[in-house]
């Protein structure tokens, strides 16, 4: 990724209400400083395993935010096994259902983790962070 290229986030989530908060939140743009955001929205787990796998010819994901509570496979389950089978995964933040679920999250070795309801100057500067740690490993 670079200046000019967009910062490609995957946004899994069952629930669309949940995928239009985050969008909402966030924009096409979290920072100025940052490149812009083009949303891959995952409703189904198939999906996500698509757009995860490079091979499929799908273009690269920098970013993935991970619903906990989608059903019937959730966002931490996922992030796990991203973080076990993919090589140089991309970030994860994880959405959990509530604050006392993030001890929780850190089996699934998320890099972020926020609760719902989603706090969206939290999750911008959450995004940002790990957006700016994107740019430094590149």
């Amino acid at each position: 990724m670079s200046e000019h290229q967009p910062l490609r986030v995957l946004l899994y989530s069952d629930d669309r209400d949940v995928r239009a908060a985050v969008i909402a939140a966030l924009g096409t743009r979290v920072h100025p400083d940052l490149p812009l955001l083009e949303f891959v929205e995952c409703a189904t787990e198939p999906v996500v395993w698509q757009h995860l796998d490079v091979r499929s010819g799908s273009h690269r994901i920098d970013l993935a935010i991970l619903d906990g509570e989608a059903a019937p496979v959730g966002g931490m389950g996922i992030a796990k096994q991203m973080k076990d089978e993919i090589f140089q995964a991309p970030p994860a933040l994880l959405l959990t259902g509530r604050p006392q679920d993030a001890w929780l999250a850190t089996w699934s070795r998320a890099d972020a983790v926020l609760s719902h309801p989603i706090e969206p100057i939290r999750l911008a500067e959450t995004v940002i962070s790990l957006a700016r740690g994107i740019l430094q490993s590149t």
